[in-house]
This record gives structure tokens, C-alpha cells and sequence, in this order.
């Protein structure tokens, strides 16, 4: 039995899916059943939440291995007390949702997985790291003001990353959970290219047929438009921490990981774009 965290959300729900796809029927723990509707009949829903660690155990109950997402600023606590239920119920193998550069945290992000990581491994639990880029989604956090206004704001410049498509990290993970080879080993994950924001926004430009233009803004500028959205501080701080390095040119990094372990390259943001053109639109 495999249970995977996370279902109603990104890569969590892209992992359900393609298990799903591959015959197998996992156990999906939800906050809320009502939000998992679409896994009905298809795998096995149960309740639960990581601030109530008294449902984990019954979650884990008869569960072989784990594909673990945590998320938030509280994440390493959290995640800690879910790796403890994990070896208590007999989990055998945790696949864990981190970070690229978790195994030399500089990043805020980056150290918050990584108190995670040595947990697990510590742990006696066998593991497997999924270390991602920058999100492809991320880029719908422009979809707003690229209709509106043709355009979408953020204080990187001319500095680069490889956006990664979160249904190769699914795949990724799902290749993690349902063939042997992949314990103790950290797979850090990017799309195929390294691009600008002022590169996103032509790629993005090309797929839907529309002017769009980046422009670049002081980093208080953005931590005002996040604060005004509801994020909590700690996340913001943490978000222009990584805006930073990437304006530094420290996300300029490609890996091969994706086709080491799927046999394929990574898809392309030309791809991505494409495909979720109408989001932009």
C-alpha cells in the first residue's frame, strides 16, 4: 500500500494520478474528502491532518511506503512528527517532497527541507529525496496581471532558472515508489533549460498569442504585493530570499536527473506552456 501525501495539491495530486494511471490504487490522506473528489472509486480517501498527529497512525496503518509533502513555515516540526509515525507503523520507504539544494542549504527554503531530510535519514526508515526546481505552475502566480495588463512583476532581472514541469517530478516519484533501486539516493530535478524571466515571458508570449513583458521591480515592491495577499511573513521573507539568489544567478542550474531515472528529457517550458496556454488567456 502506498499513501501519498498531499493529493489535492500540485505534485501530490499529480502523483496520485499517475499512480493511479499505473494500476495501482493508493491511500490518499485529505484534509477534507469533499476536496478529493475526483480520486472517488479510485483510491483510498482517508482523513487527516499533520497538525492532528493522532490521525497519521491510523493513515499509515498496513502502508509499505510514503510520499511525503509538507509544506509551511511549522513544515520541519510537522514533517518530523510524520516521519516518527511513519517507522512507528512500519513503513518501510519514505519518498520526500524537498528541495533543490537541500543537501547544501544557503536558501531559507532550502534549510527548512533540510532539517526534514536529516530526520529521515536518520530516521532508519529507507528514503528517497525528490530535490526540484522552480515550479512551471508557479508561473500561473502571473496569469492575473498577464491579462490584465500584459505583464508580471518581480525583482529577478536578468537572472536565470530551469522551471520544472511538476508532472516529471510526479513521475519522478512514482518511478521512486514502484521500483527497487531508488533508497538512499536524492534526485535533484529541472526542466531542460535555464531561462530569464524576460525568457518566460516570450515563451510565454509564443503560446498565447498575446504581448506579454516582464518588468522588473524592487524587492519591496513584491514583498508588498505578497504581504497584501494573506502570506505570512516568515514565507514571504523566505520568497525573496530565493527571488534574490535567482536575481544573483544562483538558480541557474540544470540537471539531468529527470531522463536518468524516467529515460526521457525533462519537458520543455515551450511544452508546459502550451498545453496550459489557456490560463493566460
Amino acid at each position: 500500500m502506498i499513501l501519498v501525501f498531499g493529493s489535492t495539491g500540485t505534485v501530490g495530486g499529480e502523483v496520485a494520478r499517475q499512480l493511479i494511471a499505473a494500476g495501482e490504487k493508493p491511500r490518499l490522506l485529505v484534509r477534507s474528502k469533499a476536496k478529493a473528489k475526483e480520486f472517488e472509486g479510485k483510491a483510498e480517501i482517508v482523513e487527516g491532518d499533520l497538525d492532528r498527529p493522532e490521525t497519521l497512525g491510523p493513515a499509515m496503518s498496513g502502508v509499505d511506503k510514503v510520499f511525503m509533502v509538507v509544506t509551511g513555515t511549522n513544515g520541519p516540526e510537522l514533517e518530523a512528527k510524520a516521519i516518527d509515525a511513519a517507522k512507528k507503523a512500519g513503513v518501510k520507504h519514505v519518498v520526500k517532497l524537498s528541495v533543490i539544494g537541500a543537501d547544501q542549504p544557503g536558501l531559507t527554503l532550502a534549510k527548512w527541507h533540510a532539517q526534514g531530510e536529516k530526520h529521515l535519514m536518520e530516521s532508519g526508515l529507507a528514503w528517497t529525496m525528490i530535490r526540484p526546481g522552480n515550479f512551471n505552475t508557479n508561473t500561473l502566480g502571473w496569469a492575473s496581471t498577464i491579462k490584465a495588463q500584459g505583464a508580471f512583476y518581480q525583482p529577478t532581472a536578468e537572472g536565470k532558472w530551469a522551471s520544472i514541469d511538476p508532472a516529471d517530478i510526479a513521475a519522478v516519484a512514482v518511478k521512486a515508489l514502484t521500483t527497487a533501486g531508488h533508497e538512499k539516493k536524492a534526485y535533484t530535478l529541472t526542466g531542460p533549460e535555464s531561462l530569464s524571466a524576460a525568457q518566460y515571458a516570450s515563451k510565454l508570449e509564443g503560446a498565447i498569442g498575446k504581448p506579454v513583458k516582464f518588468v522588473d521591480v524592487p524587492p519591496a515592491a513584491a514583498e508588498d504585493a505578497m504581504s497584501k495577499m494573506g502570506m505570512p511573513k516568515a514565507y514571504v521573507d523566505a520568497l525573496l530570499d530565493l527571488m534574490a539568489a535567482m536575481k544573483a544567478g544562483k538558480a541557474d542550474v540544470v540537471t539531468d536527473d529527470v531522463q536518468k531515472v524516467l529515460g526521457r528529457k525533462a519537458t520543455s517550458f515551450d511544452d508546459w506552456a502550451k498545453k496550459n496556454a489557456a490560463a493566460f488567456q
